[in-house]
């Protein structure tokens, strides 16, 4: 039996506690938790007490763990505008490193980040967990039924939270990556988005401000027009008024639509719709997909032991240049916005 592969943790805080540990600790055939680094030491140390770190692999610098030789590779989950140059030292260390989204705080370091990435043969991973979804894989399925694609919306709207445990992150409070919120949660709807429809092409959109303590916006309202043409909406935001919060997809075809009820986590429901006119539709099918409890980052994580235990980085899905298209996107929101809703190209690599 192959033994599993130790893991070294850098930042120690809410998601690498409360997610990527239990998602470990879930395979012990695969992974080990065997090291921690957090430039707060005591948080480090808490972190080790939950993971059963010994306190000689709690570490005081991010170079003293990535030299660690019994470390098969770090788990990175640190404010964005530091994945850079944790990607550096990552891979002038030879070790293979899954970062959290988004990939990075502006374009020119993503861009940074898929050269150095596509540079070595290093495994590198960004934390997309929303694309190891069951639920997107299966909707694909559907799509590929309704014929010609035309149009979509997407809604992910919510009610704000004053004590939310992410909201009074520092990094977040005080946020340097673009669009602020719009990038920190709002590339797990475009990577839903792109991945069942493709890339996006170009944007017309507006963003504002609802919670006025925001120093970036924090919805927006666009239209994007995708490379395969079809045409459609998304509107984003979490920091609405009292609200029920929504979480839905619908995509129009020639012949059909599919609808995505995402508001039930552990078991959304895909709809299907079949015939090219109401006189032609066929009888309405309703599929509820049950999801695993770790919402991807599990699968994610697996993803990623296949890469490394194989020294096969095309096996990863969540690749930096497809993270980069994600904060392209919006990116493109916020330029478009800028300029009064003009429509703007989304960048490419």
């Amino acid at each position: 039996m192959t033994a599993p592969l130790n893991v070294g943790i850098i930042g120690t805080g809410i998601f690498a506690r409360d997610d990527h540990l239990p998602a470990y600790q879930k395979h012990p055939e695969h992974f080990k938790v065997a090291a921690a680094f957090n430039r707060t030491r005591a948080k480090a140390l808490d972190f080790a007490k939950i993971a059963g770190i010994p306190d000689s692999k709690v570490y005081d610098s991010l170079d003293a763990i990535l030299g660690d030789k019994d470390i098969d590779f770090v788990d990175a989950l640190l404010p964005v505008q530091f994945n850079v140059p944790t990607l550096q030292k990552a891979v002038a260390a030879g070790k293979p490193m899954i970062i959290e989204k988004p990939i990075a705080a502006t374009m020119a370091q993503a861009r940074e980040f898929v050269k150095i990435a596509e540079a070595t043969d290093v495994p590198v991973a960004i934390a997309e967990n929303w694309l190891q979804l069951k639920f997107v894989a299966e909707a694909k399925k559907h799509i590929q039924r309704i014929g010609r694609i035309v149009g979509f919306s997407y809604n992910f709207t919510g009610p704000n939270s004053k004590t939310g445990k992410y909201k009074t992150t520092s990094w977040r409070a005080h946020a340097e990556h673009v669009g602020g919120s719009l990038s920190d949660g709002g590339v797990h709807q475009i990577a839903v988005l792109t991945d069942l429809l493709g890339d996006c092409e170009s944007v017309s959109a507006f963003t504002t401000n609802v919670d006025t303590e925001d120093t970036m916006p924090d919805a927006v309202f666009a239209v994007m027009k995708m490379k395969s043409g079809a045409v459609g909406n998304y509107t984003y935001g979490t920091r609405f008024g009292a609200t029920k919060k929504s979480i839905y997809v619908k995509i129009y075809g020639a012949e059909g639509t599919v609808y995505l009820d995402l508001n039930n986590r552990d078991a959304p429901t895909i709809t299907v719709n079949i015939g090219d006119c109401k006189e032609n539709a066929k009888k309405e099918e309703v599929y509820t997909v049950q999801q695993e409890n770790t919402y991807g980052v599990g699968d994610e994580m697996l993803n990623f032991y296949e890469a490394v235990s194989k020294k096969d980085k095309t096996l990863i899905r969540a690749t930096p240049r497809v993270a980069f298209h994600h904060l392209a996107c919006i990116d493109a929101f916020v330029k478009s916005s800028d300029n009064n809703g003009n429509n703007v190209k989304v960048e490419t690599v």
